[in-house]
């Protein structure tokens, strides 16, 4: 990768200890995943987002690690980030050597179980995936699509390496914006996890197409609304009559943008609107468009502009 995201930006994410989402009871079909990584790592993760889909991106940094991971409710798929490092996978009879460095991949597929040995500390951005999420879009895209995730050890995959870390680079303290692209993200992992690690890789066919024109104003209508209209992507997909994958990949054939992209540009033209034309001070702008501090607006606003808030106005006033 030519760079690496700012693995703190995760600060943007709501935080959540494992054993306030489930009892971390061992049941037949393993742990919840988060509450197993915090088990045998010892620690806390230094945050972690919750999915409505009952999935998380998480964000750990943790010691040298000599145990064994026992069976998990989710899959979970990790992308590395630290110095590189020589490692150890065992798994019944099987041993895996490998290599962490950035760009590589571990997979663990939901209920396997497997010793790790690790010498040095490990920062790493995990995402936890229910297996009905994984069936879900596997339905969508391909309703013969195979399930049945590859375990992965180190294994070089710099493209779903590099989705899973941006999880850390766009986050913006706005709910409307972070939930809607937690939801694009999980989904185009996903969909990446079908192409290049089951059984038998899923293919996936050009689009064709994009939406009607009656479709594409109703579903802008819904992201324009500065009412309480509920702008998920399931929302957005329903409304139009399609599967999430596919509404995704038919919004962006007709606009250019993905649905996030589209709605954080169109945030971004409502401040400069109310930057420009009001005198409503900075905090209200970013209140009134949903962002949680004046900060966190202004890091968003600086990052699209390259100028702060304040900046912009007096020069275009």
């Amino acid at each position: 990768m030519s760079s690496k995201p700012n693995l703190h930006d995760l600060s943007n994410y709501p935080t959540s200890a494992p054993e306030a989402r489930q009892s971390n009871a061992l049941t037949a079909d393993g742990r919840p995943a988060d509450v197993e990584m915090a088990r045998v790592l010892h620690t806390q993760p230094l945050r972690m987002a919750l999915d409505d889909s009952g999935g998380a991106i998480a964000h750990w940094k943790h010691d040298p690690l000599h145990d064994v991971v026992e069976p998990m409710t989710d899959h979970v798929i990790m992308a590395y980030n630290g110095t590189m490092q020589r490692m150890e996978r065992r798994t019944g009879r099987s041993v895996a050597i490998g290599t962490f460095r950035p760009g590589v991949i571990i997979i663990i597929p939901e209920g396997s179980s497997s010793r790790w040995d690790i010498p040095k500390p490990v920062d790493v951005v995990q995402l936890y995936l229910p297996h009905n999420t994984l069936k879900r879009v596997a339905d969508e895209v391909d309703g013969a699509a195979p399930t049945d995730l590859l375990e992965r050890t180190a294994h070089p995959d710099p493209i779903t390496s590099r989705l899973l870390l941006s999880a850390t680079d766009v986050l913006e303290s706005n709910d409307t914006l972070d939930r809607l692209f937690r939801h694009q993200l999980i989904d185009l992992l996903t969909t990446r996890l079908l192409a290049a690690h089951t059984g038998a890789p899923t293919t996936f066919q050009p689009t064709m197409g994009g939406l009607s024109p009656k479709v594409l104003l109703r579903s802008i209508e819904r992201l324009r609304s500065d009412s309480d209209a509920d702008v998920s992507l399931a929302a957005l997909a329903s409304d139009a009559g399609l599967s999430r994958f596919h509404f995704c990949r038919a919004f962006k054939e007709s606009t250019g943008l993905s649905p996030h992209a589209w709605l954080r540009q169109h945030r971004l033209e409502q401040a400069m609107n109310m930057l420009r034309d009001t005198d409503a001070s900075v905090v209200s702008v970013a209140a009134a468009l949903g962002y949680a501090s004046q900060t966190a607006f202004a890091a968003a606003f600086r990052k699209l502009t390259g100028e702060t808030p304040s900046d912009w106005r007096r020069r275009v006033r």
